[in-house]
């Protein structure tokens, strides 16, 4: 994994963090963090977009952010679990992978095909 698609995690990250802080902000200090998550989720999200192919990156920030948020709300929250949950989110996870995969680090690649 180069730092591109670490910079797509660290997005990630940042996107299930202020989901959370919308559950939880109940003063401006809160707000005022899960405001600077948004930005910064999506800021590494745009810079790494424009270094990656910017449908795949996509792609990946969406599945892990969707993939923290749900663990985050049944280990947290005391959301249900589900094996179907799990299976689902282990299907999402595998699409994503195989999309990765298959596409290109660098949009260089694709342009020097051409």
């Amino acid at each position: 994994m180069n730092v591109r698609w670490l910079i797509v995690i660290i997005a990630a990250l940042c996107e299930v963090i202020w989901v959370i802080g919308l559950k939880l902000s109940d003063n401006v200090g809160m707000w005022f963090l899960t405001i600077l998550f948004i930005i910064a989720s999506f800021i590494l999200l745009v810079y790494s977009g424009k270094r990656l192919p910017t449908s795949t990156a996509y792609a990946v920030f969406v599945a892990l952010g969707t993939v923290g948020t749900v663990i985050i709300d049944m280990l947290w929250f005391n959301e249900a679990f589900s094996w179907a949950k799990v299976g689902l989110l282990a299907a999402l996870l595998i699409g994503v992978i195989g999309l990765k995969l298959v596409t290109s680090d660098s949009k260089r690649a694709t342009e020097n095909k051409n």
